[in-house]
């Protein structure tokens, strides 16, 4: 008996080989094929915009683009989909947002400012926390968190302090994070509970703001001051994040993503992530971006970057932050600001995360360890800290490690030429144009100001480029970048640097290639192509063929991740839809 099993267990290979052969041989076994007809099929394939009339998908896969006819003719027996005269472009990608993040908002009130929220002023902020407060029945003691908070936007325009969080929620721990989730505002509780008070020492790279006259702490906190109350704030239970992360899937689908990225992810986060998708969470793929400033616990890990997907998540590379935000005035800047820094400070520049040769290390050590490097630069003197770090590794563009900015506001002209040598590819972020581009001007000057997300100079240089949302920072509509890249228009209807703007194809470009590209994936998805995955978006008009300002109009019928629905509009009034 023994023998016979013996015997068994070295056929089995063989006869699992065997049965997947007779199984992909057998048509009756596999999925059928799908047919994409009637609308127009934008391929993105090409520097031009290239039209097909059919596109022939199975089993996740394209299989065929082309004549209509043709795909008839070859693939009797597909199922007909009918566009319905709406447009079906690759699934969007998204090249730069926080995933993570967004997991934990569900429990946190919404502080962001026209148009992404409702909050106009201090008063808006007290009650919202209030109500969040309430509806929560949050005990004493515990946290009330909310999220978007924008100084510049509201009606004071100023910081909110800890004396006025402490007038309506004195017993709570309250915090109040970042538009751009490089800081936040503590009440007095927080503060406590943050261990931050009046001898405190102000860390290099960071921002503590004190109270008029004294250095008793105000509330505000900013980058390498907020990053230890970030990585120890209070976090939703795995349970509660594990529920969420269908919720978020499905924001991301709504919008036409098949392509997410977490783009600073800690050590914790990381191993919740690998727990989602084994429990089959991610309808899309995933892509995570580790935080250096935990590169000891994340390396000593189960963490790998070995660039395969498993159950649509990969850990893509690492991301380090060199300097801050321009709109809360922490972006490090080679001139100074026309306005004072975050707490007042007189002849400011911003600050870097850490000094040129602490970066230019770090920066090494990835380098030489083979990982792809991401790296938040948004003031131009970062830029250069990134220009000076590959130099010093002898870095060059055909060496093709794709190294990749973020953000990238403030970009000079000569950094594109030296960009385009090294290799690097900028993610920029023309949502600022909108948000934040008349704070730009004020604070840096109209030609600063003006050529922030310099898109066109950098795809002139020969850069691949992408365009992102920074989600939570902006919402994920990407017919918004879209109007964003083309028109630089300012919340005031100023128009910066219109040399800037992107053809509508370009704009799709920075959507679907350009993204493709900077994860090392443009022979898998970004195209509608022969060979590559059966990622689509199908909307309801073309970019391409209406007017710049009707593009912010269009909406999302359907998102289909390779070859499966995995969203769908629920009304049939849309052509079919």
């Amino acid at each position: 008996m023994r023998r016979h099993i013996s015997i068994f267990i070295l056929l089995l290979p063989l006869l699992i080989a065997s049965c997947g052969k007779d199984q992909k041989n057998n048509p009756e076994k596999q999925e059928p094929a799908t047919l994409y007809f009637g609308g127009d099929i934008v391929t993105m394939d090409g520097n031009e915009p290239q039209y097909a009339e059919a596109v022939v998908e199975q089993e996740g896969k394209i299989l065929f683009v082309g004549k209509l006819k043709e795909a008839e003719s070859q693939f009797k027996d597909a199922q007909k989909k009918d566009l319905n005269g709406n447009t079906m472009l690759p699934g969007f990608i998204d090249s730069h947002s926080h995933f993570s993040i967004a997991l934990g908002l569900v429990n946190q009130a919404n502080l962001s400012s026209p148009p992404m929220g409702e909050v106009k002023n201090f008063n808006d902020i007290q009650n919202a926390l209030v109500e969040l407060k309430n509806s929560r029945n949050i005990a004493e003691g515990e946290w009330v968190i909310g999220w978007g908070y924008d100084p510049f936007q509201l009606e004071e325009n100023r910081d909110i302090t800890k004396a006025e969080l402490d007038e309506v929620l004195p017993n709570h721990k309250v915090m109040l994070v970042h538009i751009s989730n490089h800081g936040a505002v503590l009440n007095s509780k927080a503060l406590e509970w943050a261990g931050i008070n009046a001898k405190t020492e102000q860390p290099a790279g960071g921002v503590i703001a004190r109270m008029e006259g004294s250095m008793e702490p105000a509330g505000m906190v900013f980058e390498t001051a907020y990053l230890p109350v970030k990585a120890k704030k209070p976090k939703p239970n795995e349970t509660e994040l594990m529920n969420s992360v269908e919720d978020v899937v499905r924001q991301y689908a709504e919008n036409g993503y098949t392509h997410a990225q977490d783009g600073a992810t800690f050590t914790h986060e990381a191993i919740f992530l690998k727990k989602a998708a084994k429990e089959g969470k991610l309808d899309i793929d995933l892509a995570v971006l580790m935080l250096f400033a935990e590169k000891d616990k994340w390396a000593n890990s189960e963490i790998t970057f070995d660039q395969e997907y498993s159950n649509h998540l990969k850990f893509q590379g690492v991301k380090i932050v060199q300097d801050g935000s321009p709109q809360g005035k922490t972006a490090y800047m080679s001139e100074e600001y026309l306005t004072d820094g975050p707490a007042g400070e007189p002849d400011w520049f911003g600050e870097p995360t850490m000094t040129r040769d602490e970066f230019t290390s770090l920066f090494s050590e990835f380098w030489n360890s083979g990982l792809q490097v991401f790296v938040h630069v948004n003031g131009d003197a970062a830029s250069d800290d990134l220009i000076y770090a590959m130099e010093s590794v002898e870095a060059k563009a055909d060496q093709d490690r794709r190294t990749v900015s973020i953000h990238t506001q403030f970009h000079r002209k000569d950094q594109i030429e030296k960009f385009a040598k090294l290799g690097i590819s900028p993610t920029y972020f023309t949502n600022h144009c909108f948000y934040w581009g008349d704070d730009h001007t004020a604070n840096q000057g109209a030609k600063r100001g003006s050529f922030i997300s310099p898109m066109k100079s950098a795809i002139n240089a020969g850069l691949v480029v992408s365009n992102h949302s920074d989600f939570n920072v902006t919402p994920l509509d990407p017919f918004f970048i879209l109007w964003t890249s083309m028109t630089r228009e300012t919340r005031s209807g100023l128009k910066l640097d219109q040399n800037e703007n992107l053809s509508a194809y370009e704009a799709l470009q920075a959507l679907t290639t350009g993204g493709a590209y900077q994860m090392f994936e443009e022979n898998r998805k970004g195209m509608i192509k022969q060979g590559l995955l059966a990622d689509f978006v199908i909307i309801d008009q073309n970019p391409l063929k209406i007017e710049t300002d009707l593009i912010k109009e269009i909406n999302v019928l359907e998102t289909i991740k390779e070859g499966q629905s995995i969203y769908k509009i629920k009304t049939n009034t849309n052509n079919g839809y």
